[in-house]
């Protein structure tokens, strides 16, 4: 299977269904931002830090994985010079959406968050990159991607998965029973039960891998990160909100030499 080629059909639908991180923002939303009034999430609710961005204005910025006409728009808003890169096309076509509606300038690339090799060394200030690389089987190829097209003094902003979340059974978990079934590492393509893969792939729902904290955060310090910022969150829609957090956010700094 063509898994990225999966993927892609899958989030195309995930548009077409409102999945609430396929949703654009709204004008109000962008001239706010033009105001300095705004904020981004890397994980469900907390909002990222404004120091963790720095100075936006003039600075170039890649939304990595991050299409959907969310963060780019606000980046961009912001003064930032903004390229999203994605994998589905509808998420792309709602960055452009709110760029023609509200006079902003957004470069939109369709791609392999693991392949950035249509972008040059050095060529961005700062890559923002919300919870999406679940939805790829290798990460180290995303922290070695985004550490070369940074800048020098550039920073990474990540959001990812806690992997202990794979160990539950997740139609039981949205009942809100906690019923340990699984062992990470995990991935819907090779330890889903057959029966409930077949359901998984005829309903298009995108598939999922978790990823070790050695890969996650580990794999940020072997591509030559320093990791400088950390917090927690929660997905308030399930009953892991009350036990542990669920998603985690990182600030990492490419050195200057």
């Amino acid at each position: 299977m063509d898994i990225r080629a999966y993927n892609r059909k899958a989030w195309n639908k995930e548009v077409e269904t409102g999945n609430q991180w396929t949703v654009p923002v709204t004008s109000e939303q962008v001239e706010a931002a033009r105001r300095g009034d705004w904020q981004l999430l890397l994980t469900p609710t907390i909002p990222v830090p404004k120091e963790w961005f720095g100075e936006l204005k003039g600075k170039d910025v890649l939304c990595l994985a991050s299409g959907g006409g969310q963060q780019g728009p606000i980046l961009a808003a912001a003064g930032a010079r903004v390229t999203v890169l994605d994998n589905s096309p509808r998420q792309l076509a709602s960055d452009r959406m709110v760029a023609e509606r509200d006079g902003l300038h957004i470069v939109t690339i369709e791609g392999d968050m693991r392949d950035l090799s249509m972008l040059a060394d050095n060529s961005f200030d700062l890559v923002f990159h919300p919870v999406s690389n679940t939805f790829v089987d290798d990460i180290l190829a995303v922290w070695r991607e985004a550490f070369r097209v940074l800048r020098p003094g550039g920073y990474l902003l990540s959001g990812f998965t806690n992997p202990i979340n794979y160990i539950f059974d997740f139609d039981k978990l949205d009942q809100g029973i906690l019923e340990i079934t699984r062992s990470i590492p995990y991935a819907d393509i090779t330890d889903m039960p057959s029966e409930k893969l077949q359901q998984h792939l005829a309903a298009e729902w995108p598939l999922e891998w978790s990823h070790s904290f050695n890969t996650q955060i580990g794999g940020q310090l072997q591509a030559g990160f320093h990791l400088i910022g950390f917090y927690e969150d929660i997905d308030p829609t399930t009953v892991l909100e009350k036990l542990m957090p669920g998603f985690f956010a990182t600030r990492a700094w490419k050195p200057n030499s």
